[in-house]
């Protein structure tokens, strides 16, 4: 059988969006299949914030949209195109003149995604922040943090990618089955605070169960409770305890020599001293000795892995979850997989990341411009 070219084969993609939000979202399309061009322009290349890992089965070309000449490039990609994503604050597009009312007027089918802080509507529409700023305003980063001590902020964009790629993501691929039913596209207003408000479902609802405010680290489901925390084992590392349900904290007690502390699971008074104990029950063996202790005895129980394990972790790599290849000076490179497994339509790993603006001269030959016309695009900072 020849392996699909994924879900989206046929889906043409521009993202003019920087960053991470955009490129993480527009990666996913390409994984499953969509052709993307990422639009890319020099400014933000000195920046030095070119995420390449973001940019695997994607073509890329620099092009310069405040240029005349950079506007009907564009424009004459958009005419094909079935998504535009861009990731600018609110009325950037409008004054570049790429925005969805305009590209929409020569095509109509357009699905134009902004991703945003704040989102396109609303107070803070025009507020300039990055991932923390959006998880203070959502009151998730309220959540995150020691008991008793200041918000820690979390070492992965929960806002940019949970808030904003993958919403994005969402919203096209809903948008993109509407147009099968309507012929027309539509404008999707993405707004990464927006989306991680959602997150606050449990802590709402166990705010509104025991009518007192969630507190970071001193909850059912962190730290409150010696079944649901973490520990430091002898050689100082971590492990974590997930024994929700009664059956599994009576087996994790049962077997580390602590039957009594089976009914006391979520007893108030005593929770402190049971918590107190196991940490000193899990000093006195190695992470290594707990996982080979813990792992097949159904207690609901973690090691808490660095980047450098999961790099070579034989579940990932069963999981086609990293993958190895070759960068550009020949260095060996990790990168991650797709998480999303389809059986009939597999997204793949078609292309390794690629340098800026790599595809520009192929994608304008496409569009029928000549080498002497490109020179000349290049010349004038067209490119």
């Amino acid at each position: 059988m020849i392996p699909s070219a994924g879900a989206l084969e046929g889906i043409r993609v521009l993202d003019l969006s920087r960053m991470l939000p955009g490129p993480y979202c527009s990666m996913i399309l390409a994984d499953h299949g969509a052709e993307v061009i990422a639009i890319e322009d020099r400014k933000f290349q000195e920046d030095g914030l070119f995420f390449n890992d973001l940019n695997r089965n994607k073509r890329h070309m620099s092009l310069n949209l405040k240029a005349p000449e950079g506007l009907e490039i564009f424009f004459k990609l958009a005419a094909k195109a079935d998504v535009v994503l861009e990731g600018f604050r609110p009325g950037v597009v409008q004054r570049l003149g790429v925005d969805y009312e305009t590209v929409r007027q020569s095509n109509p089918r357009i699905i134009y995604c902004s991703i945003s802080g704040y989102g396109q509507t609303g107070p803070l529409r025009n507020r300039v922040g990055h991932d923390v700023n959006y998880l203070s305003t959502a009151g998730v980063l309220d959540q995150i943090g020691e008991k008793g001590g200041r918000p820690i902020i979390p070492g992965v964009q929960i806002a940019d990618i949970a808030g904003g790629s993958m919403n994005a993501a969402i919203g096209i691929l809903l948008a993109l089955f509407a147009r099968e039913k309507t012929g027309t596209g539509q404008y999707i207003d993405i707004s990464m605070t927006d989306g991680i408000v959602g997150l606050l479902s449990l802590p709402n609802y166990f705010t509104a169960l025991t009518g007192q405010r969630q507190r970071p680290s001193d909850t059912l489901l962190s730290h409150r409770y010696a079944c649901y925390n973490t520990y430091e084992t002898a050689d100082g590392r971590f492990i974590s305890i997930g024994a929700v349900e009664n059956k599994f904290w009576q087996r994790l007690c049962l077997h580390l020599g602590r039957p009594e502390y089976g009914p006391l699971q979520y007893d108030e008074k005593r929770r402190e001293e049971i918590i107190e104990d196991l940490r000193g029950v899990f000093l006195r063996k190695t992470v290594a000795e707990w996982d080979l202790e813990l792992s097949t005895l159904e207690v609901c129980f973690a090691v808490v892995k660095t980047l450098a394990e999961i790099l070579t972790d034989p579940l990932f790599r069963e999981r086609e979850m990293v993958s190895g290849y070759t960068g550009e000076k020949d260095e060996e490179k990790f990168g991650f997989g797709i998480p999303v497994k389809l059986s009939e339509t597999p997204g793949s790993l078609r292309t390794v990341p690629g340098t800026f603006g790599e595809q520009t001269r192929e994608i304008l030959e496409e569009l029928g411009y000549s080498a002497e016309q490109i020179e000349t695009f290049l010349a004038n900072g067209v490119l």
